[in-house]
């Protein structure tokens, strides 16, 4: 018997199971996870665990496996309260005839403010703790998800027309430099730049964006590759598709974030493989809005870093970040006509360090080593949806519902606790969300 004094640490949790991410294929049985300052400081078994700490605080989850916590790599948050207006719609007809005219009536911090506290509280509930963020009102944003523990990567819009958070170019990007400057040294909260598109951004904004996110050295979050309709309008006003473009302008690099990515050659496959570029794969949303297939498999074979995404609520209809890893494994199976694509644990790693990478936080969060932030997902395994337990991870991917999540921490912090929100007032947040429906209800589109 060893003699040691108990190493004193903030919390302890016990978990039947312990899935780290890294290494790759790995399940711990009967580990532990001790967690000091909202860091990992170390993952044992149980009994050297409970040897080694003295723990101001024990939480075991024997049936549970603790996870990383799910990285939403795009989302537009504020649109949670858009969830259902427009469905069953093409992309073109949903977002000009649609999406963009109730915007324009209702855009605001309000709306910002209020569909973004209402993401947090479905996201947390679903074992989500960290999302990629494009929208307006960036500083509002920051500072919600700042409010709430949540960790966030925000987008800088550009977009060549004027909005309700920016009247012209230069004032995108001066108060793209104000927000940026405001939450650079933050421990929860980073910037990205957000050029919506290729074909509502032009050459010079581009260019712009490129010089400023190398200068600044923050991504650069982008839907690209859409539709067939965005590439071959391209082709007819650039004489390119859209990512020949953007590489003319210098930003297919390690930088880019590209979304949605369902149009692509074997030569641009490689080529995003070679500069380093990150795909985060939304199949749901592109499902709905019959925009094609991302090539995960592809992508993922060729070396590409995969992310997973939720979209926006307007188009997916939810946050569900269990579902559309699912999806996203299923999808990319039926894509590459393979049964062996994007296993569970590639999925899970694409829904976790994956998304960490591809927003430039993987040296923070998205697997479970000492160092990192406590950003942990105890998911519990003992409902009869997810018996007999034969394989953990093929469970979690293939079989696991979010409504399983038992418990989050963000920076080993205590979010939900035995499936309750905390320090989020739940009838405020539904009464937030009837008065918009009621608002929104109330406009005429032309």
């Amino acid at each position: 018997m060893s003699d040691r004094i108990p190493e004193a640490c903030d919390l302890l949790i016990e978990a039947g199971f312990v899935v780290p991410v890294v290494p790759h294929g790995v399940v711990l049985e009967h580990h532990a996870v001790a967690v000091t300052g909202g860091r990992i400081v170390a993952v044992l078994p149980v009994p050297e665990a409970r040897s080694r700490f003295a723990p101001r605080e024990t939480v075991s989850r024997p049936d549970a496996a603790l996870i990383p916590g799910l990285v939403n790599a795009h989302t537009h948050n504020p649109m949670t309260l858009l969830r259902g207006v427009a469905d069953d719609l093409p992309l073109k007809v949903w977002l000009q005839q649609h999406i963009w005219p109730i915007e324009a009536a209702v855009i605001g911090p309000d709306f910002v403010a209020d569909g973004i506290t209402l993401a947090i509280a479905e996201m947390l509930r679903g074992g989500t703790t960290c999302v990629n963020e494009n929208y307006f009102f960036p500083d509002v944003q920051a500072a919600t998800y700042k409010r709430h523990g949540f960790r966030a990567r925000v987008g800088l819009p550009v977009i060549d027309f004027p909005t309700a958070w920016a009247a012209s170019d230069d004032e995108y990007f001066d108060k793209a430099d104000e927000v940026h400057d405001q939450w650079r040294d933050d421990a929860l909260i980073a910037t990205a730049f957000a050029p919506h598109a290729p074909y509502t951004v032009n050459d010079a904004n581009f260019e712009r964006v490129r010089m400023l996110a190398d200068q600044l050295d923050i991504p650069v979050h982008l839907h690209l590759h859409e539709t067939a309709q965005e590439v071959e309008q391209s082709l007819e006003k650039h004489g390119q598709r859209p990512i020949a473009r953007l590489d003319r302008l210098g930003l297919v690099n390690e930088r880019l974030i590209a979304i949605h990515m369902t149009q692509l050659t074997e030569a641009e496959i490689h080529l995003c493989a070679e500069r380093g570029v990150s795909v985060v794969h939304c199949p749901e949303s592109n499902l709905k809005l019959a925009s094609g297939f991302c090539p995960a498999c592809a992508l993922e074979r060729a070396g590409v870093n995969l992310a997973i995404g939720t979209d926006g609520c307007a188009s997916n209809n939810d946050l569900d970040m269990f579902s559309e890893t699912r999806t996203a494994a299923l999808l990319a199976k039926a894509v590459a006509q393979d049964a062996a694509a994007l296993d569970a644990f590639s999925a899970l790693r694409a829904a976790t360090l994956g998304g960490a990478k591809a927003i430039g936080f993987d040296d923070r969060v998205g697997s479970i080593e000492p160092g990192k932030e406590a950003d942990l997902v105890c998911v519990d395994l003992s409902a009869l949806e997810t018996q007999p337990l034969h394989h953990v991870v093929s469970q979690l991917i293939y079989a696991t519902g979010r409504q399983q999540v038992s418990d989050v921490w963000i920076a080993g912090r205590a979010r939900l606790r035995q499936r309750m929100l905390v320090d989020i007032d739940i009838e405020g947040v539904l009464s937030n969300a009837r008065q918009w429906r009621e608002r929104i209800a109330g406009i005429r589109l032309s």
